[in-house]
């Protein structure tokens, strides 16, 4: 499939499928008229890039793990190593981090809310009458 298919079946900006491929995240085949032509396989590939990306990794550790991820037929990659593992591993203790820090911050903004509408209810309540 060309580019553009697979764009719109991933839902992904042509930019970003040739950055994938400039980092080494996205293969393409070359037809003769030097078209990318991209195989069905494509599809999932950069699905799986963009949950990657999602989860807070960038490009390089990406294309270290893509490698290792379960190949199509469910089978595991021998790609993997326990150093990738760890690496894996402290990426999500981060993201935990970050998700405890950002709820806690939620807390905080919830009793500055709370406090704030408080004395807007009693201010417009003391205003009115």
């Amino acid at each position: 499939m060309r580019i553009g298919e697979l764009a719109r079946r991933s839902g992904v900006s042509e930019r970003s499928l040739r950055y994938y491929e400039a980092q080494g995240l996205l293969q393409a085949e070359r037809t003769p008229g030097g078209h990318r032509d991209f195989g069905e396989w494509a599809v999932d590939r950069v699905i799986r890039i963009q949950a990657l990306y999602a989860a807070g990794l960038n490009s390089k550790k990406i294309a270290q793990l893509l490698p290792c991820m379960r190949d199509g037929d469910g089978t595991p990659s021998a790609g993997a190593t326990p150093r990738l593992l760890d690496e894996l591993t402290a990426e999500r203790d981060r993201l935990d981090r970050m998700i405890a820090d950002l709820v806690r911050s939620r807390d905080v903004l919830d009793g500055i809310i709370g406090t704030a509408s408080t004395g807007l209810g009693v201010a417009a309540l003391s205003g009115g009458a």
